[in-house]
């Protein structure tokens, strides 16, 4: 099973404000400059984090982004659920309809790995998500306004 990109992106936003130990609130452009994600579609999950509870945003001077108790604590398969949606791994149905789908067992047992999936992810918070050495990883993304090293042959041949 593959994660939809909305739910990577999220997952990810998550685990970057899990880290977060300053009393700045970094931006939603901070975030997708940092995680390398577009602006347009970090807007996006933010909003629908925010939706759900697991994100504080707040708008203008002093706004910014913030986990909230919830974030922390919420199963990374309660977050993925409400990310992905309740959707079929399979399409039976629509403009071409599968031909087996009055007597298939593909899309039931699809369905059952599907929730093996989530439930193996119930067991995991976006706490124990960024313990070391993802931890690590993630205090080290470059903080906004802060030039980045450029490493290789162009400063060599200078």
């Amino acid at each position: 099973m593959q994660l939809t990109q909305f739910a990577d992106l999220g997952l990810r936003v998550v685990m970057r404000l899990a880290v977060d130990e300053s009393d700045s609130r970094p931006s939603s452009r901070d975030i997708a400059r940092q995680l390398s994600i577009s602006y347009s579609h970090v807007t996006k999950v933010i909003t629908r984090l925010s939706e759900l509870g697991v994100v504080d945003a707040r708008r203008g001077r002093g706004g910014g982004l913030a986990i909230t108790e919830l974030g922390r604590t919420a199963s990374v398969g309660w977050i993925t659920r409400r990310l992905e949606g309740e959707g079929e791994v399979v399409e039976c149905e629509g403009a071409n309809p599968c031909p087996l789908r009055s007597a298939c067992r593909l899309r039931s047992a699809l369905g059952v790995a599907r929730e093996a999936f989530f439930a193996s992810l119930d067991t995991v918070t976006a706490e124990e998500l960024t313990a070391q050495p993802s931890r690590g990883v993630l205090l080290s993304l470059p903080e906004v306004g802060t030039p980045q090293k450029h490493s290789g042959a162009s400063s060599a041949a200078r």
